[in-house]
């Protein structure tokens, strides 16, 4: 059921609001220079750097691959976020921006569209600072991202077709008078991609003693893009040589946008892949950036999902396992060539958010999903180095 609003305005009376094309910033309704705004404005800002100093770095986890290979796969664990995934590092670049904007405002709720996990991270700094956060979600989000929404104080508003989200949320913004957040249009902007410890500084620094530092490809996939426009900024910013690959889920619209020069391309239903994929190309997601990119069908995520909980005893989101995929597909390139080096790629989440969704046998026929050819595949390239 949709929540209530938690400024008391009822968010039952939001289906008679006309529909809202794009985020508007918020009406300047209080005064900017009052000295009571200020003060909360800065401690506002002091708790939400204080969560990140609080924060130790994630791990750089290492895939078990032949030592005769000569190549070396990564894992960024970005499960052990206090959040518990990669998109708490997104909300807390969304949080200052709209922060330090003047958008996020004493007692008026931040809204969100979100498959989850923003959602979840959001929800936190929200709490953290003392504003209402409202979900806006599919139906089919995953109960167990729903109550951790819940859980750090937010609420889950959900719409039946994942391409109304947009509008829904912005629709809510203008109906309590809080702000649409808008991750899919603000992650790229948000996040200081020249530095300041985001994600592509942090697996550089992490890969310094290593047997090959500079990565020959880090693999991101994309739900806002951020991710994915951070690290390929940051690379080129810097004059490294790695290349970046941006792997998409079906029912996702990124790939054919990026290889048919499409700022239009669209895709009719929502990714089951939860987290990334979008039915529309988002703002966020820099395609100039990036220099390669998969289309992978969903049970080769699912597959090599489980096949990272069998190879390092770690349960991780759909997500990570479209990601790792295309590193495995990357790596049996490599060994053909008989090229070396290295290559990372991100746990995005962890796996117990999907105990009922990729790691139930029961979903999989649900959705008519027969993982065994992938499995199979990836056992034999473990094996023989050669991918069928």
């Amino acid at each position: 059921m949709s929540s209530s609003d938690p400024a008391g305005r009822g968010l039952a009376a939001v289906a008679d609001v006309p529909p809202v094309a794009q985020a508007a910033v918020p009406t300047v309704d209080v005064d900017r220079s009052d000295p009571e705004y200020r003060a909360w404005l800065k401690e506002a800002v002091r708790k939400v750097q204080a969560d990140a100093n609080r924060s130790a770095d994630t791990h750089l986890l290492r895939f078990p691959l032949p030592e005769e290979w000569g190549i070396d796969l990564y894992l960024k664990d970005e499960s052990t976020h206090p959040t518990g995934s990669l998109k708490h590092r997104l909300a807390r670049s969304l949080f200052l921006y709209g922060l330090c904007n003047g958008w996020i405002r004493p007692g008026r709720p931040v809204i969100e569209a979100s498959s989850g996990s923003t959602a979840v991270s959001e929800a936190y700094f929200a709490g953290l600072i003392g504003v209402p956060f409202i979900a806006v979600m599919p139906r089919t989000t995953s109960a167990e991202k729903c109550r951790l929404i819940e859980f750090h104080g937010g609420q889950c508003h959900f719409v039946d077709d994942s391409r109304k989200m947009y509008e829904e949320s912005a629709r809510l913004a203008a109906e309590t008078g809080g702000h649409y957040m808008d991750q899919f249009t603000y992650a790229e902007r948000a996040t200081d991609w020249r530095g300041n410890n985001n994600i592509a500084e942090s697996i550089y620094q992490q890969m310094k003693l290593e047997r090959y530092p500079e990565p020959s490809w880090i693999v991101a996939t994309a739900g806002t893009g951020g991710t994915s426009a951070t690290i390929a900024r940051y690379v080129h910013y810097m004059q490294y040589d790695t290349f970046i690959c941006v792997p998409d889920p079906e029912n996702s619209c990124f790939f054919d946008g990026w290889s048919n020069h499409d700022p239009a391309a669209t895709s009719d239903c929502g990714s089951r892949i939860e987290g990334i994929g979008r039915p529309r190309m988002e703002p966020s997601f820099v395609t100039g950036a990036v220099d390669r990119m998969m289309k992978v069908p969903d049970a080769a995520s699912v597959a090599a999902v489980r096949a990272l909980d069998t190879a390092l005893g770690r349960k991780a989101g759909g997500s990570t396992g479209t990601g790792l995929w295309s590193a495995l597909k990357i790596v049996a390139e490599m060994v053909e060539q008989g090229r070396r080096g290295s290559v990372v790629t991100l746990i995005c989440d962890p796996g117990d958010r999907y105990l009922d969704k990729y790691y139930s046998d029961a979903w999989l026929a649900e959705q008519g999903l027969d993982i065994a050819p992938y499995s199979a595949a990836i056992e034999q390239f473990l094996r023989t180095g050669i991918w069928p």
